[in-house]
């Protein structure tokens, strides 16, 4: 898979994209992440990417000019655009299933007030959320985007099977789950779970899946 991040601050995504999980896969070949400073595409010296909206209103928007330029740079036949976006639908795990599948996605980070409309009716194939509040930028968003389909990539988590049985994978959260030792300062790991009945073992998880999601997240617990 390629990334290309369109972004005003290239500089803070090399951090958190280059350690753990995804600086690996990134280190293995396993994907390619690229940011794309968007004043590279400006038309001025000053590097000048925004300007004041039409019929007043505070804040600036992302001019239409760059983010055209950039996009249609990048873009292929196989690449899905995405722009970060308060406004957008909300991403979870069903959302980062489905975009794992794409050969190229180009991240385009949202600033200022937002972006040229033009930008979202030309450009723009989906518009995602991470979340009920503003951030500075878009920057953050992608970076959490990008990590939750990274990880589900074959090959990325050693075992593919750990990214199956996460949660929100089947609609529920995560059981509870422990390693040695067995006890400590007086708190037991379950007997269940050192029995080796696999069966059973799987039963009592699915049941503390349940029972976790019922309490914790009714509203997940209420699509079952």
């Amino acid at each position: 898979m390629q990334i290309d991040i369109i972004t005003l601050f290239p500089d803070i995504f090399f951090g958190p994209l280059a350690e753990s999980i995804v600086g690996r896969a990134v280190k293995n070949g396993l994907v390619k992440i690229n940011t794309v400073n968007l004043r590279d595409y400006a038309h001025d010296e000053r590097g000048t990417v925004d300007d004041k909206p039409y019929g007043g209103g505070p804040g600036m928007l992302l001019k239409a000019e760059p983010l055209f330029e950039v996009v249609e740079a990048l873009k292929t036949d196989n690449s899905l655009v995405i722009l970060t976006s308060p406004q957008g639908q909300s991403f979870n795990q069903q959302t980062a299933n489905e975009l794992k599948d794409y050969e190229h996605l180009i991240f385009v980070c949202g600033h200022y007030e937002g972006v040229d409309e033009r930008v979202r009716a030309a450009l723009i194939d989906r518009e995602l959320s991470i979340g009920d509040y503003i951030l500075t930028s878009g920057n953050l968003a992608a970076m959490v985007m990008t990590d939750a389909v990274v990880r589900l990539l074959p090959g990325v988590l050693g075992s593919d099977a750990s990214s199956e049985d996460e949660s929100f994978s089947h609609g529920l959260l995560e059981y509870p789950q422990y390693t040695r030792p067995p006890e400590y300062r007086g708190m037991k790991v379950p007997e269940i779970l050192l029995s080796g009945d696999h069966g059973k073992i799987a039963g009592w998880r699915r049941e503390q899946a349940e029972e976790r999601t019922r309490i914790r997240r009714p509203d997940l617990w209420n699509k079952q």
